[in-house]
């Protein structure tokens, strides 16, 4: 993990992490007309961060892996459209900053110096995707997750860095059958759990061998659920468990009810919060899970349930 670069908007600017970001707009759109084109402006400019961070052209780069929350993924196809470097488009939700890593670091082992991986997500337009246009004014439920606005790009490659990719667990999909598309971390949790499991066996590691265990955006109501369904399973994250939902805002102060979500989410806290500790030695060895709600509206209106699925990414100071 060479660099980062981190762009996000006035509110998680507002947050508790505020002052870690690499830029901040004064407003949501970024100087742009739409949603939609704030959120690309957002991804070609947490990209150009990182890699001038690095001081990398882009046309070192080999590829570049890249996802959003929209349909036919457009936050990331006109975003980097740009740079000019070959493109694999990504969907996983909200862990799409996961799988991402993943491909960029098995990539870099045989197909290039250099790979570029970036998500996004946008409040408004994600509302109006998902959920209901803002000039609803719908009132919000408790267990419901705040998009977060933001985009965060990692530049990874065989340069030596002080944070290296040491493992991933590429996350199964995980269906318990729950259909409320505003509890998010219900739906999500299940995945979580199953590949923070599946990670521990496949390393022969103990829930302790790691600083952290932070999992993408599960939120207040998700962390609940996910202790339980590790507690059955004879192990237990308590006492090394954070998670970037509910790091990125205060939920009290700026009324986010269960956290915070999108694609962006975990992104830019990995980029901004979590990157830092592990380059400085505090922390030593991480487990990075960003998950993720496989929903959409056609599957949602033809009422179907919401799957999960999280990715590992296990990140390590060198």
């Amino acid at each position: 993990m060479i660099s980062a670069g981190s762009i996000v908007g006035k509110k998680e600017f507002e947050g508790p992490l505020g002052n870690l970001f690499d830029m901040a707009g004064e407003d949501n759109l970024f100087g742009e007309q739409t949603w939609e084109a704030a959120e690309s402006r957002m991804q070609k400019e947490a990209c150009v961060l990182a890699l001038e961070k690095a001081g990398i052209d882009a046309k070192e780069v080999r590829y570049l892996y890249g996802g959003d929350l929209l349909r036919q993924g457009i936050a990331t196809s006109m975003g980097v459209e740009a740079l000019q470097i070959p493109m694999f488009g990504l969907y996983g939700a909200c862990s799409t900053s996961g799988e991402a890593l993943a491909l960029g670091s098995m990539a870099v082992a045989g197909y290039g110096e250099y790979m570029l991986a970036v998500t996004s997500s946008h409040f408004g337009s994600a509302e109006k995707e998902f959920r209901f246009p803002l000039a609803y004014a719908s009132q919000r439920p408790l267990s419901a997750h705040w998009t977060v606005t933001g985009s965060g790009a990692f530049l990874i490659g065989k340069k030596r860095s002080h944070v290296r990719v040491s493992g991933v667990t590429v996350g199964k999909i995980v269906d318990y059958g729950l259909k409320d598309s505003q509890n998010m971390g219900a739906c999500m949790a299940p995945a979580a759990c199953d590949t923070i499991l599946q990670n521990l066996k496949d390393f022969g590691r103990q829930e302790t061998d790691y600083d952290r265990i932070i999992t993408g955006d599960l939120g207040y109501v998700g962390q609940t659920i996910l202790f339980d369904l590790v507690r059955k399973k004879g192990k237990d994250i308590k006492q090394n468990h954070m998670d970037c939902g509910m790091t990125i805002f205060d939920q009290q102060r700026q009324d986010t009810h269960a956290g915070g979500s999108g694609c962006g989410c975990a992104a830019v806290t990995l980029a901004a919060y979590i990157l830092p500790k592990i380059e400085s030695g505090e922390w030593r060895r991480v487990l990075f899970v960003p998950t993720g709600a496989l929903m959409s509206t056609v599957s949602f209106n033809e009422g179907e349930s919401v799957p999960g699925i999280a990715h590992g990414i296990v990140l390590e100071h060198c």
